[in-house]
């Protein structure tokens, strides 16, 4: 009769054998790569600068970008210059502060102020403002609101936005009519306000990192070549 073979403290010592011959390689090869001199890498392969050594002589230097090269000139400034004028005639909206607007000034125009903070707080940069009374009726507010660069939100996808609701809440049943001159821009004549007591006109646009909206609210009838006229004088100015 045959016994089985006991092969427990055999195995363990081949194991025990091979692990340590693994580490043993590993730290050879460690001792080794350590003792051998650094290789300087290979040079990059990149072309030489582009611009001088030293500096140009007075009078030499390239004249600055133009506003045709640089879009960011025209509206890095003062953004209070880029508003289109009240018209003559025209008198201020009492107690209203043209020019600057915060950011919870401007949102508090909105129904839900402080969603609108939280959802622009990120990416808004400064607001402008105008308004104006023309006559005993009618009163017209243009904002301007610049976004940061590369922001999450950006002056297209806010106006955007805006122009989303403006069908089915409470103006003309339809996509506005577009504003010439603009990628996308629309303005709408209400056919029922919520300001029961003034009728209302709104233009949405936007160019570059800037959006525009255009309010006009009167008690008596609003032409859509009123709000259509406003629109596309301020985009020319943007």
């Amino acid at each position: 009769m045959k016994t089985k073979r006991r092969r427990g403290r055999t195995t363990l010592i081949v194991v025990a054998a091979a692990v340590l011959g693994v580490v043993a390689g590993t730290a050879t090869g460690y001792a080794v790569q350590a003792d051998r001199a650094p290789k300087a890498l290979p040079p990059l392969n990149q072309p030489g600068l582009a611009y001088p050594a030293k500096s140009l002589p007075e009078g030499k230097e390239p004249e600055p970008l133009t506003v045709a090269h640089d879009a960011g000139l025209k509206t890095s400034g003062d953004l209070r210059k880029l508003l289109i004028s009240k018209p003559r005639g025209a008198t201020k909206v009492e107690g209203s502060e043209d020019g600057w607007m915060a950011l919870d000034t401007y949102a508090g125009h909105f129904a839900d102020p402080e969603s609108l903070i939280t959802s622009l707080a990120p990416s808004f940069r400064r607001a402008v403002n105008v308004s104006w009374n023309e006559g005993k009726n009618r009163e017209v507010v243009v904002t301007l609101v610049q976004f940061k660069p590369s922001a999450f939100q950006d002056a297209a996808g806010y106006a955007l936005d805006q122009q989303s609701y403006m069908p089915g809440a409470t103006a003309a049943g339809n996509n506005g009519s577009v504003i010439e001159g603009t990628d996308d821009g629309r303005y709408w004549v209400y056919d029922n306000p919520r300001h029961q007591s003034r009728n209302r006109a709104r233009a949405v646009a936007w160019r570059g990192d800037i959006m525009m909206e255009i309010d006009i609210f009167d008690r008596g009838t609003i032409r859509e070549s009123a709000i259509r006229t406003l629109a596309e004088r301020q985009m020319e100015r943007l």
